[in-house]
C-alpha cells in the first residue's frame, strides 16, 4: 500500500472558538485500531502540509484505513483528536491513485471499531400446558474474530444480546472471555417471539408478518473494565424477517458503529487531502507464472540489456508510475540470485550514456532506482545496527545545533551549537565508516561491480570508482535513513521540528563528506549557504577522505545484534554491531544481553501462547526470549533485521515451537520435555538472507499487472522496433524507449505478448474473487 498524506486545511476546534491557535497537528495512519505510522508535528497552523509517502505490505487482514489529526499542546497531557477520515477496504479502489479531499468526522469511541461475530439464529415452536403454542427465538453466540487491542493489549470481551421491538427490550449476557480477540463463547439464548390462542399443527406454522418486520436482535460486544467503565466494541442487527422463509440463519457480521454510524451532521472540523493506492493481488497457482518468471529471470543475459523483459517494463512503465514497476521485479530477481547480474549490466549501459565523471549515477534512472530498491530491502539490518544507536543518542540528548544566523533563537550560541553538531556529525561519519563488515554481501558485490565499471569508462580519473559508490552508499542511502529515520523504521515517529532540523544539517554534511568531489576545496563554493561553507571547512582533512574510501573497500558482512529477556515488562531494546541487549529505560544500564552470534531463529510466536498479539521469539543458546512488539508492521521489521544479523551463525535451527513451554508442556505439540526440538519448520534462511519473505508467485503477479497496465504502451514499443528494423535508424517515436537493437527487442516483445495473453486467460478462467462488504 502506498499513502500519501499531502495536507489540512481550515482544521477547526472540537469545542470553543480558536482553540487551534496555537496548537501544534499531526496525522497519524492506522490499520482498524492498530497505529501504524504518523507523520512530523507541524507548528502552529491550522492547514498544515504534511507531504509525506508511506509504502507498507500490509501482514495482516484488515476492514478499515483510518487517518486521525491530532492536536499537540505543551499544556495539555494527551494528544486532543480534531478529527479522522475512515475508509472501508471494500471501499478503497474508489480512491486508488487519485488524490482526494476528505471531510473530517468527529473522533467518537462509540465509531471506533472492528471485528466480526457468528451468529445462528432458530425459530421454534413450543406447545404450552394448555394447548396454544409460544413461538421462540433461538440466538446462539459462537465466536467473534480480530477484536480490537485495548491499550495494546488483547481484551477482556463479552458480548450482549437483545431482542428489540416496538414494546419490548428483553436483554441477556455471555461470560467474559479472558486476554482474546478472537473469543470462542458457544452460547444460547432463548426469546419468546410470539403466542397463539390455539394450536393449529406444525405443518400450518408460520411467524406474522407483522412481528417479522419490528423484531431485530441486536448484538452489543464490549471489553470488560473491571474498575474501569466498560469500552464499546460494536454491533451488529439482523432483522428477525431474515427467517421469513427460513427457520434457521447462520452467518457472520461484521460489527459496526453504534447505531450503525448514524449520527448528526458534525461540525465543520476541516479536511485532509490524501492519495491512497491499494493493490490485492489475486495471485494464480505457480504453474500459471512458470513462463513469465523464466522470461524475467533470463533478463541478465539477454544481450544487450535493452533488449530484456525486465528492462522493457521498466522502459514502458517510465510515464505512468515512474520506476516503481522494477521493484517487483527487484525482489524476483534477489530471490533467484539473479540480481547482481542484472544490476551490473544496466549499471554499464546508463554509464555508456554518461559523459563526465563527477555526473556519474547521480540522476533518477532505471539502473539508480533498482540500486536504490536493492539496498533498501537488503540493508534494513544495516542501518538499524549502524545508525540506530547514535540517531536514539541525538533524540535523546537533543542539543541545540541551529547554525543559520538567521534562524537563531534568542539566547543561542552558534560557536556552541557548531560544536554540537560537529559531534554528532563525527559520530554518524564514524559509525559509517567503520561498518564495513555489517555491509550485506550483496551491496558489497554491486559496489565492487560499480567501481570496476567507473574505472573502465573512466581510465584517467583515479577517484571515480570512489564517487561511483559514495553516489549510493552516502547520497542516497545513509543520508536518507539520517534525514528520515521514521521511513527505515530506525525511530518509532517522526522528529519533533527541531531535531528535524539537526537531522538536516547532519544529513546535508554527510552527502557532503560521502561525495568524493565534495572533499576538494575548491568544491567548496558549491555549497549555497555561507554557514554550512564554513562549518563543512571544519572537516577538510585527509583522514576524512581516507575514511571515504576504506568504507567502499572492505567486503564480509558479519552483522551483530541484540535484544532482551521475556518479563513482559516495558523495555527499551538496544541493537549494535555485537549484541542486542534491553534496558529498563533509555540510557540506563543494560538488563539482559545476548549475543547475536547465539541466537540460533527469529520466528513468530503464536497469539495463543501468552494471548498477545504482534509477539516474536529470539530463540538462543538459553531460554527464549519472547518480544511484544508496537504493532504488525514493527514485528516484522524486528524478525527480518535479527534474522539477517544471525544469518552466518553456525548451528541455526531448521525447526523452532510456534508457541510456549508452559506447565510442564509445549502448548503447540504438547510434549512434556522443554529440549524437545521444534514442531514447526523454520522460516527459511537462504544464503542471501533477505529471501525468506519473497513470494515469488506474488512479485511475478504484480509484474504481470503492471505489464497489463502498459500493453498500449508496449504496441507502441513494439511498433518502433518494427520502424526501426525497416527504416534503419532512429525515428521520432522511439525518442522514448530505449531501444540499441530492433530485432532482439522485437522478439523479446512478442514472446512478452504470448505469455502475458496466457496468463490473462488463466485469470478469465478463474474469475475475479472479490470480500463482499456487510454479511459473510
Amino acid at each position: 500500500m502506498l499513502l500519501s498524506a499531502g495536507e489540512a486545511k481550515n482544521l477547526g476546534p472540537s469545542s470553543g472558538p480558536n482553540r487551534l491557535r496555537d496548537l501544534c497537528t499531526f496525522c497519524t495512519i492506522s490499520l482498524d485500531q492498530e497505529e501504524v505510522y504518523r507523520t512530523k508535528v507541524y507548528e502552529k497552523s491550522v492547514s498544515p502540509f504534511y507531504g509525506e509517502d508511506f509504502y507498507f505490505e500490509i501482514p495482516r487482514p484488515f476492514q478499515c484505513l483510518s487517518f486521525y489529526v491530532y492536536a499537540k499542546s505543551m499544556f495539555q497531557i494527551r494528544d486532543l483528536p480534531i478529527g479522522k477520515v475512515a475508509i472501508r477496504k471494500e471501499d478503497l479502489y474508489k480512491y486508488c491513485g487519485k488524490e482526494n479531499w476528505f471531510q473530517l468526522q468527529p473522533v467518537d469511541p462509540h465509531s471506533e471499531v472492528q471485528g466480526k461475530v457468528h451468529l445462528e439464529m432458530k425459530l421454534n415452536e413450543l406447545i404450552t400446558e394448555n394447548g396454544s403454542i409460544c413461538q421462540q427465538l433461538v440466538v446462539q453466540i459462537i465466536a467473534c474474530q480480530g477484536l480490537p487491542l485495548i491499550s495494546g493489549q488483547n481484551c477482556d470481551p463479552y458480548a450482549t444480546v437483545t431482542l428489540v421491538g416496538p414494546a419490548r427490550s428483553d436483554q441477556k449476557k455471555t461470560k467474559v472471555k479472558k486476554k482474546t480477540s478472537d473469543p470462542q463463547f458457544d452460547e444460547t439464548f432463548h426469546f419468546e417471539v410470539t403466542r397463539s390462542s390455539s394450536y393449529k399443527g406444525r405443518s400450518h406454522f408460520h411467524v406474522e408478518e407483522e412481528d417479522i418486520e419490528k423484531l431485530e436482535i441486536k448484538v452489543e460486544l464490549w471489553n470488560n473494565g473491571n474498575l474501569a467503565q466498560d469500552v464499546f466494541l460494536g454491533e451488529t442487527r439482523v432483522s428477525v424477517k431474515i427467517l421469513r422463509n427460513d427457520n434457521a440463519h447462520k452467518a457472520w457480521y461484521l460489527l459496526q458503529p453504534k447505531g450503525n454510524g448514524t449520527k448528526s451532521k458534525p461540525d465543520d472540523l476541516g479536511s485532509l487531502r490524501l492519495k491512497v493506492t491499494y493493490t490485492e493481488d489475486n495471485v494464480l497457482p505457480s504453474p500459471c507464472y512458470m513462463a513469465l518468471r523464466n522470461l524475467m529471470l533470463k533478463s541478465p543475459d539477454v544481450k544487450p540489456i535493452s533488449a530484456s523483459a525486465a528492462h522493457v517494463l521498466g522502459d514502458i512503465c517510465r510515464e505512468s508510475v515512474g520506476y516503481d514497476a522494477l521493484l517487483p521485479v527487484v525482489r524476483l530477481l534477489l530471490h533467484h540470485n539473479r540480481l547482481l547480474p542484472f544490476l551490473t549490466s544496466v549499471a554499464a549501459l546508463e554509464l555508456e550514456n554518461t559523459q563526465e565523471a563527477n555526473t556519474i549515477f547521480r540522476g533518477n534512472s532505471l539502473a539508480t532506482r533498482c540500486i536504490d530498491d536493492m539496498m533498501k530491502i537488503v540493508g534494513k539490518s544495516y542501518l538499524t545496527v549502524t545508525l540506530k544507536p547514535v540517531l536514539n543518542e541525538i533524540f535523546e540528548s537533543n542539543k541545540t545545533c541551529e547554525i543559520d544566523p538567521v534562524k537563531l533563537k534568542e539566547g543561542d550560541n552558534v560557536e556552541v551549537n557548531k560544536e554540537n553538531l560537529q559531534g554528532y556529525v563525527h559520530k554518524v561519519f564514524t559509525s559509517i565508516t567503520q561498518s564495513s563488515s555489517s555491509c550485506p554481501p550483496l551491496m558489497c558485490d554491486v559496489f565492487r561491480s560499480l567501481r570496476q565499471l567507473a574505472s573502465k569508462r573512466f581510465p584517467a580519473d583515479p577517484h571515480v570508482q570512489y564517487s561511483a559508490v559514495s553516489s549510493f552508499i552516502f547520497l542516497r542511502f545513509f543520508a536518507v535513513a539520517v534525514l528520515s529515520p521514521h521511513t527505515f523504521q530506525l525511530r518509532t515517529h517522526h522528529p519533533d521540528p527541531e531535531i528535524s532540523r539537526t537531522l538536516t544539517l547532519i544529513s546535508k554534511t554527510i552527502q557532503s563528506l560521502g561525495s568524493w568531489g565534495s572533499l576538494s576545496k575548491n568544491k567548496l563554493s558549491s555549497f549555497k549557504e555561507t554557514y554550512m561553507y564554513d562549518f563543512f571547512k571544519l572537516f577538510q582533512e585527509d583522514e576524512c577522505i581516507e575514511k571515504v574510501k576504506r568504507v567502499k573497500v572492505h567486503k564480509r558482512a558479519q552483522g551483530r545484534k541484540r535484544l532482551g529477556k521475556k518479563n513482559f515488562k516495558k523495555r527499551w531494546l538496544r541493537v549494535t554491531n555485537q549484541e542486542l541487549s534491553y534496558h529498563k529505560q533509555k540510557g540506563k544500564e543494560a538488563l539482559c544481553i545476548i549475543p547475536v552470534k547465539n541466537i540460533l531463529g527469529v520466528e513468530k510466536l503464536e497469539e495463543s501462547a501468552f494471548n498477545r498479539k504482534n509477539m516474536f521469539q529470539v530463540i538462543h543458546s538459553e531460554k527464549p526470549l519472547y518480544v511484544q512488539a508496537g504493532n504488525c508492521v514493527e514485528t516484522n521489521s524486528w524478525i527480518e533485521v535479527l534474522s539477517q544479523v544471525s544469518r552466518c551463525n553456525p548451528g541455526r535451527l531448521s525447526t523452532f515451537h510456534p508457541s510456549a513451554y508452559v506447565g510442564g508442556s509445549w502448548l503447540c505439540c504438547t510434549e512434556t520435555n522443554e529440549s524437545t526440538p521444534g514442531c514447526k519448520p523454520c522460516t527459511a534462511t537462504l544464503l542471501a538472507n533477505i529471501q525468506l519473505d519473497i513470494d515469488c508467485d506474488r512479485e511475478t503477479e504484480r509484474i504481470f499487472s503492471f505489464f497489463s497496465s502498459s500493453r498500449s504502451r508496449l504496441q507502441k514499443m513494439e511498433d518502433a522496433c518494427a520502424g526501426m528494423s525497416v527504416y534503419l535508424g532512429q525515428q521520432e517515436e522511439c525518442s522514448a524507449f530505449t531501444i540499441q537493437d530492433p530485432k532482439e527487442t522485437f522478439r523479446t516483445i512478442k514472446e512478452l505478448g504470448e505469455v502475458l495473453d496466457d496468463l490473462q486467460a488463466h485469470h478469465d478462467s478463474k474469475g475475479a474473487l472479490t470480500d463482499e462488504p456487510g454479511t459473510m
